[in-house]
């Protein structure tokens, strides 16, 4: 009761102050991210569909930005290319739930307002904050709002998973596994596989962003902060989050931090220590020892032939195999959206393998399953642009407002794309928030580092400090060859030109 008290009462300060600063209750927004999937949170309210406190404040500040897009001169100006990839991303959700709802077959149990709200406007409602952020950051207090925003929904999440998963009960990594899989979702709403994937990218976005620190108080806080989460990641038993922390960490550190690449092995091995369960769960199915009495084989038989492929990828590659000659059927657009239900291929694998698998834990088959390759041609280009646009900031040093916003962004479509390859989705939902949030904080500030640069390449050199002429057009850009000391001098002059172009 108190609960929900305290959320109907942040709801109501926030909606009332939308009318003021839409913005800061945009924030407020993303911050309930982190509660939004707990138990308690209402879903309905007098039984509409729908109408629940995360959605009303959503019109809340829709209503505000609305008001306040001419005042506040709040003009669309996102990438050409940008826009196009987006509209066709929209397009493949648009078509593939039209094709649901005209053959709903095995969809007997769903209402048509249940299938709408699901997988039409929860579809496109999560992305909704991302392009608000991208709208109205035109400021730096409202950059460091957003960034900040962001990451408090992780670093909530981890303390969340730190609190219901102690470590004196994780014994075994069968343990982890079955108390992760139930505690997290009776106690915080979201399924373990998906919190870890979620926090992998939010470990490394926090430690990215310790640049934006102006002291080695704050610096340090922001990498206790990304360990804090990390270990709240281990926490989770998510093995293929456990292998998309890796690899976010081996692309970022390889553009900067390269020091971490040397330092990484240790890390792993004193979680290992530390969470010894964590350690079984990353190696169940290399193991013999873990699977001979299930399969009935010699252990020395199974130890000649390498790791138990079913076991380490848990079950999907015996799965994957059906959601192929499926795609075959179909491979230029698709079966539609819910794909695996609509075609039986659900029924099928219950009453053949005896497996309950409502998706084919892998975004890319499903992409292929659902849309084909003409959705496949619509999508994954957007996330390509992104993510090549968040390395290139990420290694761009004249601004730390760059490094931190590229590091953020990287680690979050980083995450989704290698994620992708053993659980997750392409169609936006609750868990992908943030990294649509960090989009559109990317596009911003991309946007405004084109205007600087071009304005610079423009003007006289005498007009900037210390006379540097910096590279033209982003598109013909090349990084300039200043020496550090110099770099750093003219770093406070470029941050201040980078909102006063907004």
């Amino acid at each position: 009761m108190i609960r929900l008290t305290a959320l109907w009462m942040f709801v109501a300060v926030m909606t009332v102050y939308a009318r003021r600063d839409w913005y800061v209750s945009l924030c407020g927004l993303i911050v309930m991210m982190a509660v939004i999937e707990h138990p308690d949170m209402p879903k309905t309210m007098f039984g509409i569909q729908g109408l629940n406190p995360w959605n009303l404040l959503l019109m809340a500040v829709v209503a505000g930005w609305l008001a306040a897009r001419k005042r506040e001169g709040l003009d669309w100006d996102m990438p050409r290319t940008v826009t196009v990839l987006l509209l066709l991303y929209l397009g493949v959700v648009v078509v593939a739930f039209a094709r649901m709802m005209v053959d709903r077959a095995h969809l007997h149990d769903w209402t048509t307002a249940s299938l709408v709200s699901e997988y039409f406007i929860n579809r496109i409602k999560w992305v909704i904050p991302g392009l608000l952020l991208f709208v109205g950051c035109r400021t730096r207090q409202r950059f460091y709002m957003a960034v900040a925003a962001v990451l408090a929904v992780y670093a909530l999440l981890g303390l969340y998973v730190i609190k219901w998963m102690p470590l004196g009960l994780l014994t075994s990594g069968d343990e982890l596994e079955r108390r992760a899989l139930k505690i997290l979702v009776n106690e915080i709403g979201y399924h373990r596989v998906n919190m870890s994937m979620m926090l992998a990218a939010a470990s490394w976005a926090i430690f990215a962003s310790r640049v934006l620190c102006r002291d080695r108080r704050q610096r340090a806080f922001m990498i206790l902060a990304a360990a804090i989460v990390v270990y709240a990641q281990v926490l989770t038993g998510g093995r293929m989050g456990y292998v998309t922390w890796a690899a976010i960490g081996l692309v970022l550190c390889c553009i900067r931090d390269r020091a971490l690449l040397a330092a990484g092995p240790v890390l792993v091995a004193a979680l290992l220590v530390a969470v010894p369960a964590a350690g079984e769960r990353m190696l169940e199915g290399f193991d013999s020892s873990t699977f001979d009495y299930a399969t009935g084989r010699d252990p020395y038989e199974l130890q000649r032939s390498g790791p138990e492929l079913a076991t380490v990828t848990a079950g999907r590659t015996r799965i994957w195999p059906f959601v192929q000659d499926k795609i075959a059927e179909a491979p230029v657009a698709g079966h539609g959206l819910l794909a695996m239900r609509r075609t039986g291929l659900v029924t099928l694998l219950a009453e053949d393998l005896d497996e309950a698998f409502e998706h084919p834990h892998n975004a890319y088959l499903e992409l292929l399953l659902d849309n084909g390759v003409i959705g496949a041609i619509a999508i994954l280009p957007f996330y390509a642009l992104v993510l090549w646009r968040a390395l290139r900031l990420y290694a761009d040093t004249r601004s730390p407002v760059f490094v931190a916003t590229g590091g953020v962004a990287a680690a979050f479509v980083l995450a989704l794309l290698v994620a992708g390859m053993g659980s997750q989705t392409f169609y936006p939902r609750e868990g992908a928030v943030g990294m649509w949030c960090a989009i559109g904080l990317l596009m911003r500030v991309w946007v405004q580092r084109s205007r600087v640069l071009g304005a610079r390449a423009a003007q006289p050199a005498a007009q900037f400090a210390g006379g540097i002429v910096w590279p033209g057009p982003p598109r013909r850009e090349s990084r300039p060859t200043l020496d550090r000391a110099t770099a750093q001098a003219a770093a406070p002059s470029f941050d201040s030109d980078l909102w006063r172009a907004a």
